[in-house]
């Protein structure tokens, strides 16, 4: 039980990531060329375009970051306010490797200074990915859509009403209904079968039982990001820099007995000059970031808002000292199943949840991506099957550890290759991490722990997911869709340790086993979240704390994941406050 190797295969598609170094090598080159279709939009540039720009001499609102919510939040100020959106990485709609659903495991194991993904390893051990292209996690993710459910809305204390608004402002632009594969068919019937019920059928909504969700893949597997969100944008008033690397918020501290109050930013272009972008001084103008659960504390902390003694570490002048900066940061731990097949398994991400009672989601990918002459390729580092090796415990996840991975799966039976993958994430886990700096350079990663599994309740439901996920395995739909002869287990079993591949624990009675399965096997769905929680860095809303005129709205705000995958309500959110944003400032003149 446990992410598989793939080979002929090409990967399974959500877990492996498999890909030879010559071809991430040649579609990452590719993709820094420029291209006619790069920009798409007419108010899409390049950073170094910025001194010719005719706006630049002020802005109504600045926005860092043009991912998953800066990018509805941005299309929707524009509607009434001249916006300036900062993205530091590239446009995604030529990039092959981002737009097509058989490459989705190219980008996150392109570790090229181009790549649409930037790895990053957390202190626990486990390989991760953030998103560095407009548009972001949407950009690279899974593609599952996924309402939040109501209880969440309301744990929030977002507006009922605005939120059932704003999330089909989003559906009706990129979200699709998925052509369910027969791997997808067997997952939903054998949750069925053992009771995790009932079945819900397609919808968006977040309800206990097994259902079939959106997708921002198409019918032709191409994939629609927040990017295209930007279409709804006033084209006069919006203006988009890509390759535009913020290094730091700048703050007016002058004026005794007031807030520091955001007044401009700084940023790099792709040639690596400085620029300055300044907020306008009309009233209600703000500076907002948007920059990830990773990017949004690590923007504050390198521009003085943090805890004190961090930042005179580095020698960063305090604009004001908060201890909660960074902290708070969850990852939902993600622990797998592989099951092996006879024939070949068509493609596919996720398409079936089952929303269990036990604290738990199960979900699935299969399918491959690549040739069959993969198995005797070199692979991308950060690729899920050796970069995460999730049959060895976290901090054992060496570079050794991957070229002996690369040995052994020459040997493999190609049996191996074949199947699809069962997933099982917690669904709010309670142990807790941190982003700290690790240096000044915003480029770089922070460092960031998550302390997975370090709540024992955490671990308990684990365990309990486990259970589930052998159930499905016993039911009549799994033994008639995957059945392998015994000298293919016998041989993938006796290579688990070696070559990163297994198949269930073989002692599931055994509770304190199956929680060190569960420490040792732990990687990432990417759902991480928090590091400027409401109520200790922002307000209900998600002004900062002690700072006039700067925001925070994204996922980094969360206490929990929404849904089952969050991607669905933090577009929701950067539609839903740029909304409430509007209302405030102009009442019904808004026209939203």
């Amino acid at each position: 039980m446990a992410l598989l190797g793939g080979g002929d295969c090409a990967a399974p598609a959500l877990c492996l990531l498999i890909v030879c170094i010559t071809t991430v090598f040649s579609f990452s080159q590719g993709v820094q060329e420029e291209h006619p279709a790069e920009y798409r939009y007419p108010f899409i540039r390049p950073a170094s375009t910025f001194s010719s720009q005719p706006l630049t001499a002020a802005y109504d609102y600045i926005i860092v970051g043009g991912g998953t919510a800066g990018c509805p939040l941005a299309a929707t100020l524009s509607r009434n306010y001249t916006v300036l959106l900062l993205e530091r990485g590239g446009t995604p709609f030529a990039n092959a490797n981002v737009s097509f659903m058989e490459n989705f495991h190219i980008s996150l194991a392109d570790i090229s200074p181009t790549s649409a993904s930037q790895m990053f390893i957390s202190t626990d051990g486990v390989f991760n990915s953030r998103a560095r292209v407009l548009g972001g996690g949407t950009c690279i993710n899974a593609g599952f859509y996924t309402r939040a459910s109501a209880s969440y809305v309301k744990s929030v204390g977002w507006d009922d009403k605005l939120v059932n608004e704003s999330y089909p402002w989003v559906e009706d632009q990129i979200v699709h209904r998925p052509d369910l594969v027969p791997w997808q068919k067997t997952v939903r019937d054998s949750l069925v079968e053992i009771g995790i019920s009932p079945f819900n059928g397609f919808t968006y909504d977040h309800l206990y039982g097994t259902k079939v969700g959106g997708t921002i893949f198409d019918r032709f597997g191409r994939r629609h990001t927040a990017a295209e969100l930007l279409a709804s944008a006033n084209p006069q008033n919006l203006h988009v820099l890509v390759h535009a690397s913020v290094q730091k918020i700048v703050f007016d501290t002058k004026t005794t007995g007031k807030n520091p109050r955001a007044v401009g930013v700084i940023f790099k272009d792709e040639n690596g000059k400085t620029h300055k972008a300044i907020l306008s001084k009309r009233q209600g103008s703000e500076i907002i970031v948007s920059s990830g659960a990773i990017g949004s504390p690590h923007l504050l902390l390198l521009s003085g808002i943090g805890p004190k003694k961090d930042l005179e570490k580095f020698n960063i002048p305090v604009v004001l000292d908060n201890k909660f900066v960074g902290k708070g940061m969850s990852d939902n731990p993600l622990n797998t199943i592989f099951v092996p097949s006879k024939t070949p398994v068509k493609q596919s991400l996720i398409q079936t949840v089952g929303i269990t009672k036990l604290g738990v989601y199960i979900e699935a990918s299969s399918g491959f991506g690549q040739s069959s002459d993969s198995i005797h390729c070199d692979h991308g580092i950060a690729s899920a099957e050796i970069g995460q090796l999730s049959t060895i415990p976290p901090k054992q996840r060496t570079h050794e550890a991957i070229h002996e991975y690369k040995r052994q799966k020459k040997k493999l039976p190609h049996e191996a290759f074949k199947g699809g993958f069962i997933l099982e994430k917690i669904a709010m886990p309670l142990s807790k991490g941190e982003i700290k700096l690790s240096n000044t350079v915003i480029e770089d990663n922070p460092s960031v722990t998550f302390n997975y599994f370090s709540h024992p309740d955490d671990l308990a439901r684990c365990v309990d997911g486990i259970r589930v996920v052998e159930k499905m395995l016993k039911s009549k739909h799994f033994s008639e869709y995957a059945q392998l002869d015994q000298d293919t287990v016998d041989k993938l079993l006796n290579m688990s340790v070696h070559a990163n591949v297994n198949l269930i624990p073989r002692h599931t009675n055994d509770t304190s086993s199956l929680e060190q399965f569960c420490k040792d096997t732990v990687i990432t769905i990417w759902h991480y979240h928090g590091g400027c929680h409401v109520g200790k860095v922002v307000a209900p809303d998600y002004r900062v704390i002690g700072v006039d005129r700067l925001r925070v709205i994204d996922g980094s705000t969360f206490k929990d994941s929404p849904g089952t995958n969050p991607q669905a309500t933090v577009m929701m959110m950067g539609r839903y406050m740029g909304v409430k944003i509007l209302r405030e400032r102009l009442g019904k003149e808004a026209g939203v």
